[in-house]
């Protein structure tokens, strides 16, 4: 491909004595006119290649009768109102609807389909108050992590002029109980303030209704430090009020008070270990894998809160992992992963087991949403080859009814699912699961995709994905393996995948693929990865150091300089689980995998398509610009390597179903045409690199 002109600067830094060459660095200035050209010419070169693609318009038009689809969400009830999501075949994007009663008419409520001409404003956050009167709700340009907060009337609609307040990008308000007002995160919007300290400039403020917010009093300060998060958290009856500093995913201490104190007490300093703590009639529960790798549940006493009078209710599982609690109905709703599908446990307040709710099949399941004292509950339930659907269950006898379900073009008798186990490089057993058509010939001539994460204790589990359907359809498989670094088997399964135990990952990855061709289910050339985010590492790195398992790889908006990710973006927040480049050890194992800095002259990569979004603001794409640049420039690579630039369009892309089409249908356009396989309508595509 005849690539747009991509310099190549003599710029070296030496760090911890080590000599590292970073030619790219200008495609960090996203403001350079040079760049700008640079981007456009880009993305142009990948959407001329990808629409002359044979087969694109016929998955266009098969994503579109799979994504515009009706559907809702399970109600949240407050006072007597009930609110819920629905989405339209004919709308672009989710509404938020409200009703008197539980079958009072619906009224429209939040309709971001109206705040834009062009679509690229979306609704983020939304939080009604307990009596159902108002809502407050966050307002996100260009899909991108940045918010302003809102505040509407809900009988009238009406949205109030004087509260609205900017700095919300990690803001979820937290009502009192008479709705007056909000506790609520803020993050100062003041330019001055370098990207990677904005976060430990985040405090936790209260905003009264009515009152001009640049007043609002700041209830806990800074913590200064970018590397932390500080979340705030109101009891559901006002009298305890928590807040949370996390340092990464790993760790965090939990503080509290009464509304209206002075002084913050603290309840735990966490050393290695991370606490969830919720309150109910005068009692704390606190959730934490301290001592338990899976973790357990104790009740406190806040007149006695001291470590040694914690009393555990619920103990660890040895053979699940605890990954959500709620408090419903007047019981404990726990959810548990057992290798990696949900289980469904309802406890009494004292932890003594009651029963497992019955699901209708292995998949994957949401918690129990519902109030402390009201029966009903509601959940989700999906798998691979059933979309979601919502139940109403009653906490007191049991009973599980279908409340309603997503109609999706598709016959599910048609696929089969399989979980599967295979060795890692160390021996460490790696689940994965497998979709594919029934009937399939295991003998290594499929096209397979393979996804993965790996990182910030996420769980991969078998839920819905309606864009794998065309693939399955041409014969494909799908899958998904369970790398360490995610939480599917608790604290233990995270750390082996984190810091320096990163290249795990990456070992964990590789023999997933290892695995798929010994046992024919397809052969290097046929095996497509794809990931994004930390995943975007995660097939970088797989693509860098393994190059000869793939045909191609997808990457989406990911960190692939992790000499430089702590200086852009929210980069500072992800040290506890990376490390950073200014310590000579963590330096070390960064550079090690660092995919832009592995990028080889004499190789031949799997043909790369790197989708990116031009108002990423979490992860800055100037990871993928570089990293494109220094793959086209390898002078021994023949594959193809295209960059695509999703516009006005944040990290989780563009929030638009006509966006999410065409996103899809270039990625499947180009893994239909690099890996040979059978086109959506008919015949084969000719293998290219």
């Amino acid at each position: 491909m005849a690539y747009p002109a991509t310099r190549a600067d003599a710029v070296v830094d030496t760090l911890h004595g080590q000599q590292v060459a970073d030619p790219y660095r200008w495609l960090e200035d996203e403001k350079s006119p040079e760049v700008q050209a640079w981007m456009k010419a880009q993305d142009a070169l990948a959407r001329d290649a990808i629409d002359k693609m044979p087969g694109r318009d016929a998955l266009a038009k098969r994503f579109k009768d799979l994504f515009y689809v009706d559907s809702v969400s399970a109600p949240a009830r407050r006072g007597q109102r009930y609110f819920f999501m629905r989405t339209h075949k004919d709308k672009e994007k989710a509404i938020v609807y409200w009703r008197d009663g539980e079958s009072g008419p619906e009224k429209v409520l939040l309709d971001p389909n109206g705040w834009s001409k062009d679509g690229t404003v979306s609704l983020g956050t939304w939080a009604p108050s307990w009596d159902g009167m108002r809502v407050a709700f966050a307002q996100k340009p260009n899909a991108a992590d940045e918010a302003v907060l809102h505040v509407m009337d809900v009988a009238s609609g009406e949205w109030s002029k004087v509260d609205v307040i900017e700095g919300a990008k990690y803001a979820q308000p937290h009502w009192t109980p008479d709705g007056k007002g909000f506790y609520y995160e803020w993050l100062p919007t003041d330019p001055s303030i370098p990207v990677d300290a904005r976060p430990g400039y985040t405090t936790l403020k209260f905003h009264v209704l009515g009152q001009d917010p640049k007043n609002d009093v700041v209830v806990h300060e800074r913590t200064g430090d970018p590397t932390t998060f500080l979340q705030g958290e109101l009891s559901r009856d006002g009298k305890y009020l928590f807040v949370s500093i996390l340092r990464g995913w790993s760790e965090n201490d939990v503080y509290w008070k009464h509304p209206g104190e002075k002084d913050w007490r603290l309840l735990v300093k966490g050393k290695g270990a991370k606490y969830n703590v919720f309150s109910w009639k005068d009692r704390f529960y606190v959730v934490t894998d301290e001592g338990a790798p899976r973790q357990r549940i104790f009740g406190v006493d806040p007149k006695k809160p001291e470590r040694a009078n914690w009393k555990e209710l619920v103990p660890e599982d040895p053979k699940a992992s605890l990954e959500g609690v709620s408090l419903v109905g007047g019981h404990l709703a726990l959810e548990y992963l057992k290798d990696a599908t949900t289980e469904l446990r309802i406890a009494t307040l004292e932890g003594k087991p009651v029963r497992t709710v019955k699901l209708p099949g292995v998949g994957a399941a949401s918690n129990l949403a519902g109030l402390e004292d009201q029966d009903d509950a509601y959940f989700a339930f999906s798998s691979f080859t059933t979309p979601r659907q919502v139940y109403r269950t009653s906490v007191a006898s049991g009973k599980v009814d279908l409340w309603a379900k997503v109609e999706v073009p598709m016959d599910p008798d048609a696929y089969a699912v399989e979980q599967v186990f295979y060795p890692s490089k160390d021996g460490t057993r790696v689940p994965m699961f497998l979709v594919y058509k029934k009937g399939l010939k295991k003998d290594g001539t499929a096209p397979t995709l393979l996804y993965g994460y790996g990182g910030f204790f996420v769980s991969m589990q078998p839920s819905f994905r309606a864009s794998i359907l065309p693939w399955l359809d041409a014969g494909g498989i799908y899958a998904v393996a369970n790398l360490r670094g995610g939480g599917e088997y608790g604290t233990a399964w995270h750390d082996a995948g984190k810091g320096a135990n990163k290249q795990n990952v990456f070992d964990d990855f590789a023999a997933a693929a290892e695995f798929l061709s010994k046992e024919k289910y397809t052969q290097p050339k046929k095996l497509a990865i794809h990931g994004g985010s930390n995943g975007g590492l995660l097939v970088g790195a797989a693509m860098t150091q393994r190059p000869e398992l793939f045909g191609a790889v997808v990457c989406g908006v990911p960190l692939l300089d992790m000499v430089r990710y702590h200086l852009f973006g929210s980069g500072r927040t992800w040290v506890p689980e990376y490390g950073s480049a200014e310590d000579a050890a963590q330096f070390k194992t960064l550079y090690a995998y660092s995919p832009y800095h592995h990028v080889r002259q004499d190789v031949t990569y799997p043909a790369l398509l790197m989708m990116a979004s031009d108002h990423d603001d979490r992860v800055d794409p100037m990871h993928a610009r570089k990293f494109v640049a220094a793959v086209q420039n390898a002078k021994g690579n023949q594959a193809a390597t295209l960059l695509r630039i999703e516009a006005n369009a944040g990290h989780g892309g563009a929030d638009q179903v006509a966006k999410a089409i065409e996103s899809s249908a270039d990625m499947y356009a180009f893994l239909f045409q690099v890996l040979g396989a059978a086109r959506p309508e008919g015949g084969v595509a000719a293998e290219g690199r």
